[in-house]
């Protein structure tokens, strides 16, 4: 029988629920929130005018159906009692119906509440990055029935691997900080899934398909930047040892490596720095750092963010060499950046940040390296397998994709009986330069008469 001194030592080392960390979690997961209406303006800027409405609205429906069936049995898929290292179970978190509203999420110092939230707002994020890539032609009503079946059946499962105590790449090693397997690798793979079944926009390679609001791109890029510091230093789910800290340093500097990285071999290649390349380059920064700025050190977050823009830069162009038609770029970034940053954990990680496990720069050999390669391949094949098959179900049942006529015409007015300009009460219009017209014609008559 354990005695009196022992058992108050242990009650003594047990967490108790800080307002400091429990404060800061809840300010990141608003952060994480901000990030897919930024997503939908970083997106909504990059398609032609017809299509405006639909790349925002293709975003922001994640945030009703993902939130419902995380509440539902997502998050006790994704973080309930493990099961065969494969998926995970809990009847209290059903609803969230069984958690107590001091209890906290185990060996941390935060609700249970707090935890599932922070973890819903990367569920949510997540298929809306993957629209990205099927701009311009998709049904909405297969797009949400795609995106909750793809949660279901990818996402949840996938972030149990990964993140769940018992999942298989989490007991395996692989480190991923904030979701460079779970999240990028998993959305820019499903991505290629399914443009690989429902094929290219009518005029891929032929019709200028250029963006219609820079603005727009750079207003949504800003957005999902400093969405990311909460995204990124929030995955250590507290500040009391400094590692968030460095997350959050190595967040701002990989990206910025990552936007200059891309500007210059913009540059070098097509002799101008564009606002395209510098919003792209941005996030392909964020996306590499974010499964590795939790293990490297500001230096090494600068060459990890300088290979991800380089190599970024280079792999968007892949689609015209494959023809395979990724709209905004989802594969070239999500996809490459995910694996980019996953992998280069095996070479820089220090070994005395978020855990000992070091790379093979810092004296740990090729061990780790190997463990993210299994998480990078295993996660990708997944995704794009089981992606590419709910896109033919669907395809194949309801359609996935509008009439040709109604691509060509405008998917914003057939789907959502809206466009997002409306110029008709400006001045300037049809009916204003014709009036100016007539009376200027009317005017020069007089004048000849006279």
């Amino acid at each position: 029988m354990a005695s009196a001194a022992a058992i108050t030592t242990l009650a003594a080392d047990a967490p108790t629920l800080s307002a400091a960390n429990t404060g800061f979690m809840l300010i990141c997961s608003a952060l994480v929130m901000l990030m897919t209406p930024g997503l939908a303006f970083f997106y909504g800027g990059m398609v032609r005018v017809k299509s405006t409405l639909n790349m925002l609205m293709m975003s922001f429906i994640s945030l009703g159906i993902v939130t419902i069936l995380w509440v539902l049995y997502g998050f006790s898929l994704a973080f309930g009692t493990d099961s065969g290292s494969i998926i995970g179970w809990n009847s209290d978190y059903v609803g969230l119906s069984g958690i107590g509203i001091t209890e906290l999420w185990d060996g941390y110092t935060i609700p249970v509440y707090v935890f599932a939230v922070f973890q819903l707002m990367f569920a949510v994020i997540t298929p809306a990055l993957i629209s990205g890539a099927l701009a311009d032609r998709v049904k909405f009503s297969a797009w949400a029935l795609f995106t909750a079946l793809w949660v279901s059946l990818v996402y949840f499962p996938v972030a149990h691997w990964v993140w769940g105590t018992g999942g298989w790449l989490f007991d395996l090693g692989v480190i991923d900080f904030a979701g460079g397997t779970a999240v990028h690798i998993n959305a820019g793979a499903a991505a290629l899934g399914v443009i690989l079944v429902i094929g290219k926009r009518v005029g891929f390679k032929k019709d200028p398909m250029r963006p219609h609001s820079l603005p727009l791109v750079m207003l949504g890029a800003g957005l999902l930047w400093f969405g990311w510091f909460g995204f990124n230093a929030g995955s250590w789910l507290g500040n009391d040892d400094g590692v968030g800290a460095v997350m959050f340093v190595n967040t701002q500097v990989a990206t910025a490596a990552a936007m200059l990285a891309w500007l210059a071999y913009e540059k070098l290649r097509h002799g101008s720095f564009t606002t395209l390349g510098a919003a792209s380059g941005a996030v392909a920064g964020l996306v590499a750092i974010t499964p590795s700025g939790g293990s490297c050190s500001p230096l090494g977050a600068i060459a990890i963010g300088a290979i991800a823009g380089l190599l970024c830069a280079m792999a968007v162009g892949l689609k015209y060499k494959f023809g395979y038609d990724d709209s905004l770029d989802v594969v070239g970034v999500h996809l490459v950046g995910g694996v980019v940053g996953s992998l280069l954990v095996g070479f820089f990680a220090t070994g005395g940040v978020q855990s000992d496990a070091a790379g093979l720069f810092y004296g740990g050999g090729l061990e780790q390296l190997g463990k993210q390669a299994i998480g990078v391949f295993s996660v990708l094949a997944y995704s794009l397998v089981a992606s590419a098959v709910l896109a033919l179900l669907l395809d194949k049942t309801m359609g996935m994709r509008v009439s040709e006529d109604d691509e060509v015409s405008g998917i914003d007015q057939v789907e959502h009986a809206e466009t997002a300009y409306d110029f008709s009460g400006a001045g300037g219009g049809a009916s204003s330069r014709s009036t100016a017209v007539h009376t200027t014609a009317a005017a020069a008559t007089k004048k000849v008469d006279a």
